[in-house]
């Protein structure tokens, strides 16, 4: 992305040093946030709601296994002064084990959804691609920037790209 970005800003450095030269033709940038389409596209809500369906067990499961285990810490605060010596080292070491598997759990959880996510929205973000190239050749932009400090307004075809992404899943 950075190697683009600065491809970008070079080609726009160039254009404005030969300025004069190019006054007879205006040159036409865009701007798209990224951010927006990853958020608001309607193939990145369809991605979203395809990996809660897709998670929405493995969650429930660990939300369970962190109620059991907060019962029985509960349980063993509760209990433990009238316990049997023999009997809290069997407790303390069976919510041991509890909480290291469902820590085990829970940062296999979050790899496996980080793992997803990722693949989800680089298909959006190929997408988005395609569509902003499209939209580009179309409208015969000469530059269409994905990463500014600033944008106009003017400049910023972002809802566009949102509008041609939504019909072209409708198709």
């Amino acid at each position: 992305m950075r190697a683009v970005l600065s491809g970008g800003l070079v080609g726009v450095a160039m254009l404005l040093a030969n300025g004069p030269a190019m006054a007879q033709e205006a040159v036409r940038i865009g701007f798209v946030s990224t951010e927006r389409i990853l958020r608001d596209a309607a193939p990145a809500k369809a991605a979203q709601v395809k990996l809660e369906a897709e998670f929405a067990k493995r969650d429930r499961e660990l939300q369970d296994m962190a109620a059991r285990l907060k019962a029985l810490g509960e349980r063993l605060d509760r209990d433990a002064a009238v316990m049997a010596e023999s009997e809290r080292a069997r407790r303390q070491r069976e919510f041991s084990d509890l909480e290291k598997d469902f820590q085990r759990r829970q940062r296999e959880f979050r790899e496996d959804l980080n793992q997803r996510r990722n693949e989800e929205l680089s298909q959006v973000v190929e997408r988005a691609n395609r569509v902003i190239r499209q939209l580009a050749e179309k409208e015969k932009f000469d530059f269409v920037l994905q990463e500014a400090v600033y944008a106009s307004p003017r400049v910023d075809i972002t809802e566009r790209v949102l509008q041609a992404l939504a019909e072209s899943g409708a198709k």
